[in-house]
């Protein structure tokens, strides 16, 4: 087989790793379908590979530098994907242009006089042991905080109480006053029905 052409087939999934033990394939072209994923590295497998077009697809990461050693690629197109990252600029890859790349915002390269510097995310560090402490919540002394919290409240109140007969007689009157409420809504609309 000296090529492959399925092109326009509304294929989808990832494209399959057993297409690089393929080695005599010269073209292959799965342009205009809806594969997604990386592009295999096992593509680097088709040394006689004249032409790759992997075109209006979804296919995301990087462009595998193994790719470069396909030293007979002249054709290569995998424009208006998701690919990011650095494009390969050695072997025939120096060749390729930015119509084999246009659609693909994430992609830098000299090809596309894009510096991959600005491109690179910033490194995110995972947080030491210490930090990590440090942001979590201990319940242990969230219960604890609270239950001291709640018998201070209580025994402040319990407290002054004791001590004031005029708030002791203000408390009293309020417990007696919500009694008296209760049991009117209570009779009013419960026992009446």
């Amino acid at each position: 087989m000296s090529g492959m052409d399925l092109s326009y087939n509304e294929l989808s999934g990832e494209i399959l790793l057993e297409i690089g033990d393929l080695p005599k394939v010269r073209a292959l072209n799965l342009s205009h379908n809806s594969l997604s994923g990386s592009i295999p590295g096992s593509f680097s497998n088709l040394k006689m590979m004249e032409s790759l077009d992997l075109s209006d697809n979804e296919l995301s990461g990087q462009i595998p530098m193994q790719l470069t050693e396909l030293n007979a690629l002249s054709d290569f197109n995998v424009s208006y994907n998701n690919l990011l990252g650095p494009i390969p600029d050695k072997g025939q890859f120096a060749t390729f242009d930015e119509s084999s790349y246009r659609g693909n915002s994430d992609l830098c390269g000299p090809q596309l006089n894009k510096s991959c510097s600005n491109m690179l995310p910033p490194t995110v560090l995972p947080p030491n042991d210490a930090e990590q402490d440090e942001s979590a919540i201990d319940m242990d002394a969230l219960y604890w905080s609270f239950i001291g919290s709640y018998v201070t409240v209580v025994l402040g109140l319990l407290v002054t109480l004791w001590i004031n007969s005029y708030w002791r007689r203000q408390w009293f009157y309020l417990i007696d006053g919500c009694i008296d409420s209760c049991y009117y809504w209570l009779f009013k609309y419960v026992f009446r029905q």
